[in-house]
C-alpha cells in the first residue's frame, strides 16, 4: 500500500494505493521478511497528513511488522531462515553517539524510523537490519504480536517514565492500542494502582472498565480523585490541559505522541499557572522507542501471557482502517493481514 503524496484524510479518504513494486533484496547484515501482519498506528496518520512527513515519496508505511525470514544478507547470522520475527518503529541508529551508548537510541540524531524513513510493513515483503529485528515469543498469533511491537513497547516506556508506584493513582487519556496494553501491564505489575481513564468515546470508556479501570469519563470530566501520573496517548491538545488539572502536587504528565494536531491548539491560551502547572507538576514527552523497550516489553508480554484486543483488516483495506482510527472507532488495536 503506497503513500504517494501528503494530504489530509478529509481531502483524500484513500491516501494509500494498492500497488505492485519490485521485491526488496537483503544486503550485508539485512534479512528479508515475508510479512504476515502489520499493526495500524496513529503515527501513520501523522505521516500521511505531514506532521511527521516521510523522508521520501512514494513510501510503504507500517512499523508493527510480524513475519517470517525468507532470505539472509551475506553477513546476517543472528537469525535462521523460517524464524518468526518482528520489526518495530526503530529501524536504525548510529550506535556511536552518547545516546546510543547509553541505550537511548531513540534520541539519536541519526534515528531512522520503519515506514517513514525506509519502506515498512504495509506490504508482502520488507528488509531490515538484523540488529533491529526481534524474536517473538510463542503464544501469540501474528495479529496479536503486531501491536506488541509499538503500542505495547511505547506504552512500556511511557509507564516507566511515569514513575508510578504501587498504591498510587494513574490516569490514561485516550484508550486505544497503547493505553489498553498499559492497563493490562499495570494490573500485572502494580495490582494496587487504581486506573482512571479519560476518553471521548463511550465505546472506549466501556472497554476500559471491562479491563479493570476503576473509573472512566469524558476527556473534559474531572477525575473523582487527584492522580499521581497521567499518560496521554491522544493527538489533541485539550487532553493535555485537562490532565494537568487532574494531577496531584508533584504529579507527572507523560505525553505519548510523536506529534499533536493543530485543530485545538488554541486551548493552550487557557493555561493557568496556578491551576495547571504550579506545585511542582512535571511534563515529559516520550520520543520513539529504544531497542530495550521492545525486547523488555516482549519478555513482559510473554510472562503476562498478555492478549491484545485486535481488529483485523486485509492489506488492501488499509485506508478503511486508517479512517476508522482517525474517527476514534477503536477497540484495542487495528492490524492488517497479508
Amino acid at each position: 500500500m503506497l503513500l504517494e503524496k501528503i494530504g489530509t484524510l478529509q481531502e483524500n479518504s484513500e491516501p494509500l494505493r494498492f500497488s505492485e513494486i519490485d521485491d526488496p533484496l537483503p544486503v550485508e547484515n539485512e534479512i528479508l521478511i515475508r510479512v504476515s501482519a502489520c499493526g495500524v498506528c496513529h503515527t501513520e496518520l501523522d505521516e500521511i497528513e505531514g506532521r511527521t512527513a516521510p523522508a521520501c515519496l512514494p513510501i510503504v508505511l507500517g512499523h508493527q511488522v510480524v513475519g517470517t525470514i525468507v532470505a539472509l544478507g551475506k553477513n546476517a547470522r543472528r537469525f535462521r531462515l523460517g524464524e518468526r520475527v518482528g520489526v518495530a518503529w526503530i529501524f536504525a541508529a548510529c550506535g556511536l553517539c552518547k545516546f546510543c551508548k547509553a541505550g537511548n537510541e531513540n534520541l539519536c540524531t541519526e534515528f531512522k524510523a520503519t515506514g517513514r524513513d525506509v519502506n515498512g510493513g504495509y506490504a508482502e515483503l520488507m528488509t531490515a537490519h538484523q540488529d533491529f529485528v526481534y524474536s517473538l515469543p510463542e503464544g501469540f498469533t501474528d495479529a496479536e504480536a503486531a501491536p506488541l511491537l509499538c503500542a505495547g513497547a511505547i506504552g512500556y516506556r511511557s509507564l516507566r517514565l511515569s514513575g508510578i508506584a504501587d498504591g498510587q493513582n494513574l490516569g490514561l487519556t485516550g484508550f486505544g492500542a497503547s493505553a489498553h496494553l498499559v492497563l493490562k501491564m499495570v494490573r500485572h505489575r502494580y495490582p494496587r494502582v487504581k486506573v482512571f481513564v479519560f476518553a471521548r468515546s463511550e465505546r472506549e470508556r466501556e472497554f476500559a472498565k471491562e479491563l479493570g479501570a476503576v473509573w472512566a469519563g469524558d476527556t473534559t470530566t474531572a477525575s473523582p480523585q487527584k492522580l499521581d501520573a497521567i499518560i496521554d496517548t491522544t493527538p489533541a491538545w485539550t487532553p493535555i490541559v485537562e490532565a494537568l488539572k487532574n494531577l496531584e502536587p508533584g504529579g507527572r504528565l507523560i505525553i505519548n505522541a510523536i506529534r499533536k494536531e493543530e485543530r485545538d491548539k488554541d486551548v493552550l491560551v487557557g493555561l493557568s499557572y496556578p491551576t495547571h502547572l504550579w506545585l511542582e507538576k512535571e511534563i515529559k514527552s516520550v520520543a520513539n522507542v529504544a531497542r530495550a523497550d521492545v525486547s523488555g516489553f516482549l519478555r513482559l508480554a510473554a510472562e503476562m501471557r498478555i492478549k491484545p484486543e485486535v481488529e483485523e483488516y486485509p492489506l488492501n483495506d488499509a485506508n478503511r482502517a486508517l479512517l476508522e482510527l482517525k474517527a476514534a472507532k477503536i477497540r484495542g488495536a487495528k492490524v492488517l493481514r497479508m
